[in-house]
């Protein structure tokens, strides 16, 4: 395992990653344990089934990954994860009221040209 302090990590991240393929991370902060980084290729957790469909769904339900990029991470075509979302009940679009009129609008502009 290895360890780093949090100015370190601020000063070089990609070296706590390059160490984090090798073995765990801990983080410290003040001479106390506050995280640990942990390899994703090293524990396999990836290849398990449905993980990386379940962390895609999740990234992309709290916002965290665009659309496309939670269908690469499922390794899913967009089509299919779209529908995996809608299934969940997750909305592929958010936009509020004032949003959807702003786009009716622009359409409406759009087609009368």
């Amino acid at each position: 395992m290895h360890t780093v302090n949090v100015s370190g990590l601020k000063n070089n991240p990609s070296e706590a990653l390059r160490q984090a393929r090798d073995g765990m991370v801990l983080i410290m902060n003040r001479n106390k344990p506050d995280a640990l980084i942990v390899g994703l290729k090293q524990t396999k957790a990836l290849e398990m089934p449905g993980v990386r469909t379940a962390l895609a769904t999740a990234l992309f339900r709290d916002g965290e990954l665009s659309l496309t990029r939670s269908a690469k991470l499922a390794e899913m075509p967009l089509a299919n994860f779209i529908v995996h979302l809608s299934r969940l009940g997750i909305p592929v679009i958010n936009q509020d009221e004032d949003e959807v009129m702003q786009d009716m609008d622009t359409l409406d502009e759009w087609l009368s040209s």
